[in-house]
């Protein structure tokens, strides 16, 4: 009888409005998968672009901005090498400074120190790769803020000077700072507070941050068995991140906005097919008393719903991407990915068709014979 699709046509306004609803939820859930997406990439985007599985941290060391509260040696960077299921350990700093350019353009940057011609140095799409002491090669991204090749850099307080010789081929990004490579050597310099012409004590140049680890064959070393030995705290990569200046409660947010942002989903869509159930309650029960099964009329109503949420959920979606796509260039953390847009797509159809579902319930349990006046 086609039930489902002439009650859409039929009530047109009605299921309009409900798709209307929908698709704005829609929208707003890919806006705010790609604010999401964006905070990740611009708190830890450098991090994802390390060729690690580890880094082990100083033990004891809090989480929250674990990298800058860590203090590592060679000789726990030694224990990790000496280990048969690590193909490389490298001793890497990371450290958040204020610095300007010689024309006086203001820079903030986070400073990856590693050993020039180790695993840890990047491709370098533009200029040269780290040769000297003082050469540093910085995200794509810098170039935002008015930095180019040849430029230098001076850090504040210390003065030590920085000569830009690369850029990477991607934005590298740590704490919503855009990173340097530089030698590890000049970053232990600077992490100890050396001014520029101060000598440096020598126990500086064997410390640093972490130690960066490369399993052996891509695989994660036994991390447990190797801080044993080494009298470290390590974490996997995925792990690292929450030692990003603020990535665990920036990461918490959005996960309870998009959560609040389905629930609302399936509560609404619940909620418009309960009084729409209420509604046709009459004509249910008519369909019962001609022998329509309950299975029949459950099929009936949750195709309704499909037809709703699954044109609403496209639509909202086409929409949002066309808007999200104007707000990737505009200095916002916005990135839109397909892997978190299309689970938030069926994830609002599900909730939604779950909703749906235990409003229409209630249909298994309507009389036949108030179809025959029995409630008059």
């Amino acid at each position: 009888m086609f039930l489902a699709l002439r009650e859409l046509w039929f009530a047109r306004t009605r299921f309009l409005l409900m798709g209307a609803v929908v698709a704005l939820i829609s929208i707003l859930m890919v806006i705010l998968s790609g604010l999401s997406s964006g905070l990740v990439v611009d708190g830890v985007s450098a991090l994802q672009r390390t060729p690690v599985q580890a880094f082990a941290f100083a033990e004891g060391t809090k989480t929250d901005s674990a990298f800058s509260r860590s203090v590592v040696t060679e000789d726990q960077a030694d224990a990790w090498r000496a280990r048969p299921d690590v193909a490389r350990a490298e001793l890497f700093g990371n450290t958040i400074v204020n610095a300007k350019t010689e024309s006086g353009v203001p820079v903030d940057l986070t400073l990856f120190g590693i050993r020039p011609g180790s695993f840890l140095e990047p491709m370098v799409a533009e200029g040269t790769p780290i040769g000297g002491d003082t050469d540093v090669v910085l995200s794509d991204s810098a170039r935002d803020t008015g930095v180019e090749l040849g430029d230098t850099i001076v850090v504040d307080r210390l003065g030590t000077r920085l000569n830009v010789v690369g850029f990477t081929s991607d934005k590298r990004t740590f704490g919503h700072v855009d990173v340097a490579y530089l030698p590890l050597n000049t970053w232990q310099e600077i992490h100890a507070g050396v001014r520029l012409g101060e000598q440096v004590p020598p126990s500086a140049y064997a410390e640093a941050s972490v130690v960066a680890i490369e399993g052996a064959d891509g695989a994660l070393p036994d991390l447990a068995a190797g801080d044993a030995e080494a009298g470290t705290a390590a974490k996997t990569l995925e792990e690292s991140f929450d030692a990003s200046p603020g990535y665990s409660a920036e990461m918490m947010t959005m996960s309870m906005i998009i959560a609040f942002l389905y629930a609302i989903s399936a509560l609404v869509v619940g909620a418009f097919f309960t009084i729409w159930t209420v509604q046709r309650s009459r004509e249910i029960a008519v369909l019962r008393a001609m022998g329509a099964s309950t299975g029949f009329l459950l099929r009936d109503s949750l195709l309704q719903a499909v037809i709703v949420l699954v044109g609403s959920v496209t639509l909202g979606v086409l929409i949002g991407l066309g808007l999200g796509s104007g707000l990737e260039d505009s200095g916002m953390p916005f990135v839109l990915e397909t892997g978190p847009i299309v689970q938030g797509a069926v994830l609002l159809v599900v909730l939604g068709l779950i909703g749906a579902a235990l409003a229409v319930v209630r249909i298994v349990r309507v009389d036949p014979l108030a179809a025959l006046g029995e409630n008059r």
